[in-house]
C-alpha cells in the first residue's frame, strides 16, 4: 500500500517593521507582539523646503562608541560576556545586546559596567581613539615595559608569538598565585 504524501504547505516569514518580531504571516497581517499591520506601506512623499533640511544630521553611532568600549575592555581583562554579567548581576544576553549596540545602558548600568571592568565610567565613553592613546600611555610609562617595546619590534612573527606566550603563562600564574 503507498502513502501519499500531502504538499508541503509555504508560509511567508516575515519581521515586523516597528517591534523587528521575525514570524509567519497570520490571515491578518498583523504583528503577534505589536498588532501593527505587516504589509508594507508606501511613505507618503514629504515636502522639503531648504528651511526645514538640517545641515548636519545627529550622529547615531554613540551607542556603538560605548559598545565598543564595553568589548575592548573586556578582551583587556580576558573577561567572557558571561564572566563580565555575573559581575553585574545581569544576563549574559544583556551584555551581548550593549556590545552589539542593540540595547544603551542607563547610567546605573554604566556605573555597574565600569565596576565589574575596573575602570571609570568615563572610560566607557569615551572614544576608541583616546582611549587607545590613554591605554598606550599607561603602558609605556612602565620602565619594564618600555625597554620590552624597544626588543619586540625586532622579533619576527613566530618569535613574537612565543614570548607573548610566555608572557601569557607568567601572569596567568601570578593571578593564581595571589
Amino acid at each position: 500500500m503507498a502513502t501519499m504524501m500531502a504538499p508541503v504547505e509555504q508560509r511567508e516569514v516575515l519581521r515586523c517593521d516597528h517591534c523587528a518580531l521575525v514570524q509567519f504571516r497570520r490571515i491578518d497581517s498583523l504583528c503577534r507582539r505589536c498588532h501593527k499591520s505587516l504589509d508594507v506601506e508606501e511613505p507618503a512623499p514629504v515636502p522639503v523646503t531648504l528651511a526645514v533640511v538640517p545641515t548636519a544630521l545627529p550622529r547615531e553611532d554613540s551607542g556603538l562608541q560605548v559598545a565598543s568600549a564595553v568589548r575592548d575592555l573586556r578582551l583587556v581583562r580576558n573577561l567572557s560576556q558571561r564572566q563580565l554579567a555575573g559581575r553585574m548581576g545581569v544576563p549574559r544576553t544583556y551584555i551581548s545586546k550593549i556590545e552589539n549596540g542593540k540595547a544603551m545602558p542607563t547610567i546605573g548600568s554604566l556605573e555597574r559596567l565600569a565596576r565589574a571592568l575596573q575602570v571609570d565610567i568615563s572610560d566607557l565613553l569615551r572614544d576608541a581613539k583616546s582611549r587607545h592613546q590613554g591605554e598606550t600611555a599607561v603602558l609605556t610609562a612602565d620602565p619594564f615595559l618600555a625597554e620590552i617595546a624597544q626588543f619586540v619590534g625586532q622579533l619576527d612573527p613566530v618569535q613574537r608569538s612565543i614570548f607573548l606566550n610566555q608572557v601569557r603563562e607568567l601572569a596567568a600564574g601570578r593571578r593564581r598565585m595571589a
